[in-house]
This record gives structure tokens, C-alpha cells and sequence, in this order.
């Protein structure tokens, strides 16, 4: 399973096909059983590893006798609008009637539809051309039926809001090609021609997401919406320490609450804990949430707390920034820093310290099992990695993979949290202790107590100016948690994925550049967050950077336009100790380019007015950065309130994404971006102590309120024809350093630690 989806890549080629699925296929495939044409798209291209990988078929279009194009949607909807963006793809390219697309949510079955991980922002970027050409197949099947049928030539039709039209004016609805298509065989694909780009009214315009109706009006099915006849409702007492075990426990208490059922003990996988593997729990089922919650709290339990329990994230955060003053394990050099300090006019040297980060998205995990006496089990959950958690509910029921059902609901939001299938394994194991189907419920406490966070972490930067105050040298010492670490014990540096999220990529002309990780042990969970480590390495290289740039009186913008190349693809490989992997990408095909860097740089600072809000004295703050192969450079502005408080009044960002296939989207991820952002720069922070989360609800975790959040988000976007990336991901890493340089502004105070509040 792809549990990692930022990490390496092969070398691969897109070799997708289109093709005709047989009755058995037709049949397999029940949201489509109204009949009609039906397409399939088999897809070959890169996975989130970077690994090839070749599934038959992964999306199913069908055109119906009544003009209706239905596609069935195989990645999950989590407020990114990536069940519209991809379907839309596929209608533009077709020439099909928007209003007339009804777009179908794939279960998760991976030898249907494929690689369905929502995960790394790599979405658009994976299916971008195998939804073109899949609805370039039917659009020259429809032409082909509809110029045979008039006795034209084909060259003389094209399609349009879902009919065949000719330059004579004729015209036929898809639909009443329905019956001759379905005898006709598919075109080479040598003979399919892609539409230009200025020809398209879906792709690179602003469509509404294909949910907001149903959502605005409360049709929508989320995780917990899901109501099926006999169901009962669980929530779970986890181990309160990470690897804790029941000694033993008392559940009379808990069975004298009304509604209260069974109790069942779950086990856990002790240390490490895994990434797909329920905590070690006590689960009360009952007829209610109130009556589980209720029971849950009667419950007597003692826990054996194990090797974590003494475990402290202040005290390891401390040891984490001591360790940096040592030598590290080299992970990246060029030249020779050690000389580039030795011969330096000026050393600056500083520390940036981040916290653990939950995900809090505003609803809590929940799903739905029904295992059922035959064997099987069917799962209803808001999961961004359909096949993983299906895959993990197959393995803790020792079920075969055909026995299990997954049925992929909204999710709200997701973040990274909603890949890890932990608590749909948990619906799966009390569904079948309970004979009935059960939905596990978490809570509020629950999600901040025990979820996958983003790892601490602790830096030291030291850069160097020599006697002509040049920026000679850079080294930059980088500790925290390993997202292996929570799989096996024996993970205690950064892997090499990590180090790419901003880290071992620095992309400027520095001569001297040694980077280096330090030893660290995982104690909680740990998982990715949107945008992973990129979050505090662009947190600490940034406002670092904007430090020398002042040590050198120069400019900001100007200073980062200075020590970055004009226009130089970029690779790293004579410099890191591992192969890169680029976001599971060949080079060749999404080069690391500082053109496109720069460009954003510049368009940002054209955009804010960048000269004339430093000449007004405006206290603004820039930042620069590429995650997830996509360019992002911005500018905050702040003041102060009344009482004290920071507001930010502005925001600007310049983002080259490549092709923008959904306008509405990329604008709305950004805003969304940069509100998180500002939650994780200012409010935001988990603390443990004896090895127990001390954060309970949203007063503890604070997310940011209104008073708090960016009044007026500018979102500049790049028109670029290079091929399209995620957009999910990167409006977080270049936000939260340029708030903190925008407040150093205001306040003449730099920032070294998050949250500000700290």
C-alpha cells in the first residue's frame, strides 16, 4: 500500500487507454446499471511513489439514451473540488452539456478503479491527460457515428453542450448516437487529437464544486450521515499513552446505562503502533451516541502506560534543539562550509523551534462496518485512501480482499488524517463483536488525544557573509519525528522524502551548503498534515533568509532574486545522498525550475505593489516556495488592533500550478491555505505530558477566529501551458513565514517559535 505519498520515484511514461468494457465489467459496476454507452480508461502512470501502476479499468463514462453523461468519480471529495475538477476535464475535452453531467463516487476497489489516494496534491497532475484523451476517444466516436449518419465528412462536425453539430448546420444529442456507438470499435489512439486549450469552456475557468447544493441544503452523505437499519453506535476509551496496554477493566458500571449493549476490548499493535492499526482500546456499543458516551465514561479500566509514559514533548523538543549544535548526519553539501565560516565577516546563527500540529478537522473521524455472517463486510467512511483502509480492514479480519466492500463518502475535511484507517478498522472489528452493523463515532477529545500529528521539530541555521558580504555559506541542522518512526522503531532520522518537503531542495546559489538531520524518537503518532515538512523547513529557511537579507541592507524580494539563477533546471543529485524524488516525478518531465520560481517572486511583488507598501512604511512580510511541483511566493501585510492584537489586513499570493484546470478551486484552496496557515503560525500547538496529549477540545487547540483571520486573500495566478500540479498543499509553507517577517515589521521582534502565542 502507498502509505507514503510524497516519497520516491521511478521513472515512468503514461501509457493509459481507452476501451470498451465487456458486459461482465458493465455489470461489476452497479451505479451504472441504467445501461447506455459506457467508456472505460484504463490508466498507466506514475503512483504517489512514483511506482507504475496499471489498473483496468479506473474511470467509467457513460452516456445515456436521454443525453445524460454520467462519470464516475474515483478520488475523494474533501472540499477540494477534485470530484468536479477531474470529471470536468473529461466533459470539456467530450464537448458534453455541464449541466447534464451527474458524477458518480467510486466505492474503493482497486482493481476497478485504481489508485484512488487522495492524498500529496498529485491529483490533477496524475489523471490530467488520461481524462483529455478518455474524452477525446468518445468525442471522436460520437463525430465518426454522426458524420456516417449524415454522410459527411468527419472533419466537417465537432461537439458541443452534448450534441454532434456540422458546419452545415446540422445537429443530434449524444444521446441518439447511443445504439450505433455501442457497435462501434475504438479509434486508434494515433488518430485522437486533443482540443486546443483556448477552445475549452470547462478547463481553466471558474466552475462551482458539483456537491455545493447538495451540501448547502443538507443532502450531502458524510461519514457520519450514514444510517443503516439495526445500527448500533461505538466510541472507544483509547490507551491515554501511545503503546499503553489493559491490565484489565470493569465494565458494570457501563452496562447499566440505558442503551448500553456489549463492551468489547480492541487490541492495539503496542510500539510501534503503526499507521493502519487501531490504539488499544475498551469500546462501548450502544443503541445512541449519548448512551455510548455515557457508558464510556463508567468504564473502569486499568492501563499498563508502557515506555511512554514519562515522556515529555517540551523536554524532547529541548534535547532536539541541543542536538543540533553537534554534528549531524550530512544529507546535502556543496563546497566546503566549514571554510565559508572560518573566512566569514559575519556568521548569523539562529533557531526555530515548531510544535506538534493536529489536523482538528471540524468533523471527527467516524465510519460504518457491517460485517455480516457470510464473511464479508461492507464499510461506509470518509476516507481519502480507499484502497489502504480497505486493504486494513481485509488484514485485522483475516477477510480476502473480495469480501470487503468500501463505499467512499464526503469527508469534511482531511488534511492527511483521513488516509490513515485506524477507525474504520475499528468499525470493522466491533461490527463483527456486535452481530449488527456499528458506526464508531470519535469525539472532539478523541481526534486531538490520538491522532497521526505533524511531527515537532527543531532547527538551527547558520549562514555566513564573507569580506565582501557575499552569502557565502549555509548550514542547516534539522531534527524531528520520522513518519516511519510510527511503523518501525528503528526509524530515527528524516527519511529522504521528508528532507525534499523544503529542506535538501534549497534551490539558491549559495557556494557552501551543508544540511544535516539529528536522531529523534517518535513517542506519539506521527503522520503527515497538508503540506508536511515543508511546514517547518519554510517556516525556519525563510525567515532566515529575510534575516540576511537585512544584515546585507538590501530588499527582501530583491535579495532572493539576487542568489536565485535566471532560468536553471535544478537536480541536486552531485550534491544529496540519495536520489531524488521530486514528488514521485521524473525531472525531465517536471524540472526544478528557477524561471518559474522567479516568475512568481515577481509577479507577487507587481501585484501587492511590493515597492510602494515598504515605501509607505506598511509592515509586510515575503516569502517564497515550491512543494508538491508547485511555485508559490507571498506577501502579508499586518497591523495592530486596538488591543494589541495582530490583524492582517492583506494577503497576496502568485501561484504557477502549470495548466489551471479549475480556477474556483485553485483561488478557494488558497484562501482555505492561508487560513489554515494562520492557525498553525498563531494559535495552534499539542503539548504532551507523561505521555498524554494535554489538549481536550477547540479552547486548548485553538483554531483562528474570525477577528484573527486574513480580511481580503489575492490569489495571482501564473498563466502557464505547462503540464498542471497540486494546489491543496502548497498555499501553507510560504504563508507562515511571510506573517512572521510581516510582524517582525510591526513589532521589530523576530520569530523563532510557534505559535506566536508561545
Amino acid at each position: 500500500m502507498p502509505k507514503f505519498p510524497f516519497l520516491k520515484n521511478k521513472e515512468t511514461e503514461n501509457k493509459s487507454k481507452v476501451f470498451i468494457p465487456s458486459r461482465r465489467d458493465f455489470l461489476k459496476i452497479s451505479t451504472l446499471a441504467s445501461g447506455g454507452f459506457l467508456l472505460g480508461v484504463n490508466f498507466q502512470c506514475s503512483g504517489p511513489k512514483g511506482e507504475l501502476v496499471t489498473f483496468a479499468p479506473n474511470v467509467f463514462i457513460n452516456i445515456d439514451s436521454d443525453n445524460q453523461v454520467t462519470i464516475i468519480a474515483h478520488r475523494s471529495e474533501m472540499g477540494t473540488g477534485i470530484r468536479t475538477s477531474l470529471p470536468m476535464i473529461v466533459a470539456d475535452e467530450l464537448g458534453a452539456d455541464w449541466s447534464k453531467v451527474k458524477i458518480v463516487q467510486a466505492e474503493g476497489d482497486e482493481e476497478k478503479y485504481g489508485d484512488q489516494n487522495t492524498d500529496g496534491s498529485y491529483s490533477v497532475r496524475m489523471f490530467y491527460e488520461p481524462m483529455r484523451k478518455a474524452g477525446a476517444t468518445a468525442r471522436h466516436m460520437l463525430i465518426a457515428a454522426a458524420a456516417e449518419k449524415w454522410g459527411i465528412a468527419v472533419s466537417d462536425c465537432h461537439t458541443e453542450n452534448g450534441q454532434v453539430l456540422s458546419s452545415g448546420g446540422k445537429k443530434i444529442n449524444f444521446g441518439d448516437l447511443v445504439e450505433v456507438l455501442k457497435d462501434k470499435a475504438i479509434p486508434d489512439e494515433a488518430g485522437i487529437t486533443l482540443k486546443e486549450f483556448s477552445s475549452y469552456k470547462l478547463i481553466g475557468k471558474d466552475i462551482a464544486i458539483y456537491d455545493n447544493k447538495a451540501i448547502a441544503t443538507g443532502k450531502a452523505i458524510f461519514g457520519a450521515d450514514v444510517d443503516l437499519p439495526n445500527m448500533q453506535v461505538a466510541v472507544v476509551r483509547r490507551s491515554p499513552v501511545v503503546g499503553a496496554k489493559v491490565i484489565s477493566y470493569n465494565d458494570t458500571k457501563a452496562m447499566a446505562v440505558p442503551g448500553v449493549n456489549r463492551v468489547h476490548k480492541i487490541e492495539g499493535a503496542g510500539n510501534p503502533p503503526g499507521l493502519d492499526k487501531p490504539l488499544e482500546g475498551v469500546a462501548v456499543i450502544a443503541d445512541n451516541t449519548w448512551a455510548a458516551m455515557k457508558g464510556r465514561d463508567a468504564l473502569e479500566i486499568e492501563w499498563d502506560l508502557g515506555e511512554n509514559q514519562q515522556y515529555s514533548s517540551a523536554k524532547q523538543l529541548d534535547d532536539m534543539l541541543k542536538s543540533t549544535t553537534g554534528n549531524g548526519q550530512v544529507r546535502r553539501e556543496r563546497g566546503n562550509f566549514n571554510s565559508a565560516r572560518q573566512g566569514a565577516s559575519q556568521v548569523i546563527e539562529r533557531t526555530y523551534l515548531a510544535p506538534f500540529y493536529a489536523h482538528a478537522t471540524l468533523e471527527p473521524p467516524a465510519a460504518i462496518a457491517d460485517y455480516r455472517g457470510d464473511g464479508t463486510c461492507e464499510i461506509w467512511a470518509p476516507t481519502q485512501h480507499p484502497q489502504w483502509a480497505r486493504q486494513a480492514v481485509a488484514d485485522a479480519m483475516q477477510l480476502d480482499l473480495d469480501n470487503v466492500k468500501m463505499n467512499v463518502t464526503l469527508l469534511g475535511g482531511g488534511f492527511g488524517r483521513k488516509s490513515k484507517p485506524d477507525f474504520i478498522v475499528e468499525a470493522a472489528i466491533l461490527s463483527k463483536a456486535a452481530k449488527s452493523p456499528v458506526r464508531v463515532q470519535w469525539t472532539r477529545e478523541d481526534d486531538l488525544h490520538h491522532d497521526f500529528y505533524h511531527a515537532q521539530s527543531a532547527q538551527r541555521i547558520r549562514a555566513t557573509l564573507d569580506k565582501n558580504g557575499n552569502f557565502s555559506g549555509w548550514n542547516h541542522h534539522t531534527v524531528f519525528p520520522a513518519i516511519g518512526a510510527t511503523a518501525s522503531a528503528t526509524e530515527l532520522h528524516p527519511s529522504s522524502g521528508e528532507l525534499e518537503l523544503g529542506c535538501i531542495d534549497f534551490p539558491f546559489e549559495v557556494p557552501n551548503i551543508r544540511i544535516e538531520t539529528h536522531e529523534s524518537k517518535a513517542h506519539t503518532r506521527i503522520g503527515w498534515l497538508r503540506s508536511v515538512s515543508n511546514i517547518h523547513h519554510a517556516f525556519a529557511i525563510s525567515c532566515m533568509l529575510d534575516e540576511i537579507a537585512e544584515a546585507k541592507k538590501m530588499d527582501p524580494v530583491d535579495f532572493i532574486l539576487s542568489i536565485l539563477a535566471e532560468n536553471k533546471d535544478l537536480d541536486f543529485a552531485d550534491e544529496i545522498k540519495s536520489d531524488f524524488g521530486n514528488y514521485g516525478e521524473p525531472l525531465e518531465k517536471f524540472p526544478w525550475n528557477t524561471k518559474r520560481l522567479r516568475g512568481v517572486i515577481e509577479k507577487v511583488a507587481l501585484e501587492a505593489d511590493w515597492k510602494k507598501m515598504v515605501s509607505e512604511g506598511k509592515a509586510v512580510g515575503f516569502a517564497v516556495h515550491k512543494s508538491f511541483l508547485t511555485y508559490v511566493a507571498c506577501i502579508v501585510e499586518v497591523t495592530k488592533g486596538n488591543n494589541g492584537q495582530i490583524i492582517i489586513p492583506n494577503v497576496h499570493y502568485a501561484v504557477d500550478c502549470g495548466i489551471g484546470v479549475n480556477t474556483d478551486r485553485i483561488k478557494s484552496q488558497f484562501e482555505g491555505g492561508a487560513q489554515f496557515a494562520t492557525s498553525l503560525a498563531m494559535t495552534s500547538a499539542i503539548t504532551l505530558e507523561n505521555g498524554k496529549v494535554q489538549q481536550n477540545n477547540f479552547d486548548g487547540y485553538q483554531i483562528i477566529r474570525m477577528p484573527q483571520s486574513p480580511k481580503k486573500i489575492h490569489v495571482h495566478i501564473v498563466e502557464s501551458m505547462e503540464k498542471p500540479t497540486g494546489v491543496g498543499e502548497p498555499p501553507v509553507p510560504p504563508y507562515i513565514p511571510a506573517l512572521c517577517n510581516a510582524i517582525y515589521k510591526l513589532t521589530g521582534e523576530r520569530i523563532y517559535q510557534l505559535p506566536l502565542k508561545a
